[in-house]
């Protein structure tokens, strides 16, 4: 992907400070700021800045994410597929204490969301998502060297969705702020196997 491309990418909740170079796009994250529908907190949140892009038909969207001034609790960034403030998926990193972060996602049917995580490392500040598109079913994969992908999660979102805007979030929950940089941005015809061809 290169800054042509990159310059059809759109904000919403744009965050007061960025920088978009090259092939980089760091965001400097707010206090507040964060994704989540109604499921058990009893709150819901869509203020998030994401920079995101349109994309019809099936795809498969790449991004590689270092958030090293990540340290705070709920400190998180990652990619994240929106449609609107009740459908959407993010997939990130999110810092819990010195030892562990969740590597996880949330998916947000019909305004009540979901979050399905793994325990990781602390000590993890990199990491490659791969997010593919087959019609209403989507895929997720995750990689700490980008290379070697595993899957995180198959999903389905309910809305009817011609066109889905993908692309990159960070955000703060709390009282915190930190930078989350941005790179390798790949978007291209769908590398997730179509299991209607696969035979044996």
């Amino acid at each position: 992907m290169n800054d042509s491309i990159l310059n059809h990418f759109k904000w919403i909740n744009q965050p007061e400070k960025f920088e978009l170079k090259n092939d980089h796009l760091i965001i400097q994250t707010e206090p507040g700021t964060d994704l989540w529908q109604k499921t058990f907190y009893g709150f819901q949140n869509d203020n998030a800045p994401a920079f995101l892009i349109d994309r019809k038909g099936d795809f498969t969207f790449r991004v590689r994410v270092l958030f090293d001034e990540a340290n705070h609790l709920y400190d998180q960034c990652g990619l994240l597929m929106y449609h609107d403030s009740e459908n959407w998926v993010k997939v990130s990193v999110e810092y819990e204490n010195e030892e562990l972060a969740r590597l996880g996602s949330v998916v947000t049917n019909l305004g009540y969301s979901d979050w399905a995580t793994t325990d990781i490392s602390a000590s993890v500040r990199d990491m490659w998502y791969r997010f593919s598109r087959r019609k209403q079913d989507f895929y997720i994969e995750s990689s700490t060297d980008g290379k070697e992908f595993q899957q995180m999660r198959m999903l389905h979102m309910h809305i009817p969705m011609e066109t889905a805007r993908i692309g990159v979030y960070a955000c703060s929950p709390l009282k915190s702020s930190f930078k989350a940089d941005f790179s390798e941005f790949r978007i291209g015809s769908c590398e997730w196997p179509d299991h209607a061809n696969k035979t044996g």
